[in-house]
């Protein structure tokens, strides 16, 4: 997944991390002494993408996502995301951890120490899922409330002349 932050700078920071998600909300354990998270801490919203690269650009599938991080400061919800990241990558459970800076040991520890790394939650507000099976730039853009899950999706197929067609999707 890469993340996006905003520097005090005002210039954007993206930085590929490891994640795990629990439905919707996205975890990614960062370092406390990195600039991303200087950043959250100043400006909580971020980017995400996740996706990877495809031969063939009518197989592109993806998820790009804006929303807002925070720090989990529950000892439970950061056991149960530990176990979320071992399920995800099993791996880390055997890490030689030889070859690894101390910093970067302490995020990839199976259970790294609070000192050291922060873990976010990432609650997205908006979720543009991207579909080229289903045309070149097809994509469905999901947004999120304050009240939960909006019922509308919107479906976005934009074209090369510039023309964005928009419909709402049938319901059940």
């Amino acid at each position: 997944m890469t993340i996006a932050t905003n520097r005090s700078d005002g210039w954007p920071q993206a930085t590929i991390v490891g994640y795990v998600n629990d439905g919707f909300l996205l975890y990614c354990f960062i370092a406390r002494n990195a600039q991303k998270f200087a950043n959250i801490t100043r400006d909580a919203r971020v980017s995400m993408t996740i996706g990877s690269d495809s031969p063939n650009p009518l197989e592109i599938k993806g998820l790009s996502l804006a929303g807002l991080a925070s720090v989990v400061t529950d000892r439970s919800e950061f056991d149960h995301v530990c176990k979320l990241r071992l399920k995800r990558y099993p791996e880390y459970a055997s890490l030689s951890v030889a070859n690894l800076h101390e910093d970067a040991m302490q995020r990839l520890v199976p259970q790294p120490h609070q000192q050291g790394v922060v873990l976010l939650p990432i609650a997205p507000e908006i979720i543009s899922v991207l579909d080229y099976s289903k045309g070149f730039g097809y994509s469905d853009l999901i947004t999120f409330s304050d009240r939960g899950l909006d019922r509308l999706i919107v479906t976005l197929r934009h074209r090369w002349d510039g023309e964005t067609v928009s419909s709402k999707p049938k319901r059940p």
